[in-house]
């Protein structure tokens, strides 16, 4: 996918802009909109919360950058405005969707859907694995097993899930593999 290239969803032009250092506040903005629905029974101030989450952030935003030498990172924006981001980490057998979010006025549009579709070409293309991790609780978990993604791991927090080309070979089983 290109920075510049322009998916079309529906009336909406998406596009991507390359995330910079006048972009913090908006990486938490879009970071803080995926917490709420997990922090609204937690018992505290407003205030608390997001000193909460301004350290959560921190700390996935340092990890990111840190542990994922050579990746991309975009803002997706929707018709002219800054609506979300894109992550995305590629290796030679693998893109690894470190991380989607949209701010909650982008959501349920098909953007995210339309997004992934293109990463899936990227992989197909070039007969890569995608693949995402996703908490047991994210809804977005729905979309990414509509569109192929299978589960291959967890942690007790995340499911690993992967994404085929029909141009990757099935690795065949051993002869002593017994299958019930």
């Amino acid at each position: 996918m290109e920075l510049n290239s322009v998916v079309q969803v529906g009336p909406h032009a998406v596009t991507f802009r390359p995330d910079g250092e006048n972009d913090v506040e908006l990486r938490f903005k879009i970071y803080a909109s995926t917490r709420t629905e997990e922090l609204a029974p937690v018992p505290w101030s407003p205030e608390q919360k997001e000193q909460f989450l301004r350290q959560q952030f921190r700390a996935q935003d340092h990890s990111y950058r840190n542990n994922y030498p050579g990746a991309t990172f975009w803002i997706i924006v929707v018709d002219g405005i800054d609506a979300g981001r894109l992550y995305l980490h590629r290796q030679p057998k693998d893109i690894r969707v470190m991380d989607i979010a949209l701010l909650p006025d982008f959501r349920r549009r098909g953007i995210g859907a339309a997004l992934l579709q293109q990463v899936l070409a990227e992989g197909d293309e070039s007969g890569r694995i995608v693949s995402i991790c996703v908490e047991f609780f994210n809804p977005a978990r729905r979309l990414y097993e509509r569109l192929g993604f299978r589960q291959v791991g967890q942690t007790e927090v995340y499911l690993l899930l992967e994404w085929h080309s029909a141009k990757l070979t099935t690795p065949s089983l051993p002869a002593s593999a017994n299958l019930k």
